[in-house]
């Protein structure tokens, strides 16, 4: 019996010397996924940073957590204080999920276009929500501009300010890059992905360049509706935006501080058809039953791009944002494809998986 409870004992103290600390312990350390059908099409190793995987369920989870603990360190924000943030994706909901473990009052603005689902999930994640009209950010009235005065007004309160606050992309140069770098053994040739703020790009691909000495060449993938493919092309010219997408969260009509920090390490460019990443969305999960959104989709097929340009036997690493659980309403509708002339840019034989109507 003595020896009984003794093992039981030795087994629970294991158990807990692995445990992480709680949400905010749970954050990166995401697995690193081999495509395999596209690796053995181009001749390549192409693999995906897993990040729907964080505990909030998406790479965003990691910018979050960097921002809030930044703004700790530097003495802004307190016990019981609050945290804004101007927000219509993944960043409101890794803020929510990061004030819940550390106790602070979430407050997020967002233009009222976006759905009663995401508005719900904020405030089931303990977040105040303010929808607000649409208006283009250089209105005093623009949701960004909104949620930071909304926090000057109060004591013991941050904007976090995802899009300029250069907090972001550190915490993928201390977190996503010396993961994917150790993941892939070093031996790696190039990394993509698409930018909304820039923290992802910049931050993992100034730890990449670095560390691998400027081996590693780190590229841009862009929607339709976004100007950076065209900045980076034509050598730093901002054109005016038109157009869209029906990605979210990436695609930028400026150049924010975060992808400021290193848009001109940049090797180039792709831009990516919304045909192509909807195409990848079933294609991913009728090969490899990963089920995932249109941007972490754009993602691959920008990877997959990138290993026929740069030719057999490369590694090539991309990150799968989120998965396609808070989108699934419209990218498996049959109703929504069609009325985006997207129905027939997924095969015959994947349209099986459309089963909404």
């Amino acid at each position: 019996m003595f020896a009984a409870a003794l093992r039981t004992k030795v087994v629970s103290r294991a158990f807990t010397s692995r445990a992480v600390d709680g949400f905010t312990g749970a954050v990166g350390n995401t697995p690193l996924i081999h495509l395999k059908k596209w690796s053995e099409k181009t001749g390549c190793n192409i693999v995906g940073k897993a990040e729907f995987q964080n505990p909030g369920g998406s790479v965003k989870d990691r910018a979050a957590l960097g921002v809030v603990r930044d703004a700790e360190e530097r003495g802004l924000l307190r016990p019981g204080g609050t945290v804004v943030e101007g927000t219509a994706g993944n960043t409101g909901i890794g803020l929510a999920h990061v004030c819940r473990a550390k106790g602070y009052r979430c407050v997020i603005f967002m233009p009222n276009t976006q759905s009663q689902e995401k508005i719900d999930l904020l405030r089931m994640l303990g977040a105040e929500v303010f929808p607000v009209p649409a208006v283009a950010y250089e209105n005093p009235a623009n949701y960004n501009h909104q949620a930071r005065d909304f926090a000057t007004k109060l004591p013991n309160a941050v904007w976090t300010d995802q899009f300029d606050n250069t907090a972001n992309a550190k915490a993928h140069y201390l977190s996503t890059g010396p993961e994917i770098w150790e993941q892939t053994n070093g031996e790696l040739d190039a990394f993509i992905c698409a930018t909304g703020t820039g923290g992802t790009l910049a931050g993992t691909g100034k730890y990449l360049k670095e560390k691998s000495k400027g081996k590693t060449q780190v590229w841009l993938a862009d929607p339709p509706g976004s100007v950076l493919h065209s900045y980076i092309e034509s050598g730093g010219k901002l054109k005016d935006r038109s157009g869209g997408s029906i990605t979210e969260g990436i695609g930028q009509g400026r150049i924010t501080n975060n992808l400021g920090t290193f848009v001109k390490e940049l090797d180039g460019s792709l831009t990516i058809p919304d045909e192509k990443s909807v195409a990848m969305v079933y294609d991913l999960l009728d090969t490899e039953g990963i089920y995932i959104g249109a941007s972490s989709a754009l993602n691959v097929v920008a990877a997959v791009e990138l290993a026929k340009l740069l030719g057999p036997g490369k590694t090539i690493a991309t990150i799968l944002c989120d998965g396609a659980y808070r989108y699934q309403s419209r990218l498996f509708s049959k109703a929504w494809l069609k009325a985006k002339g997207l129905e027939d840019a997924i095969p015959e034989h994947l349209k099986k998986y459309a089963v909404l109507n």
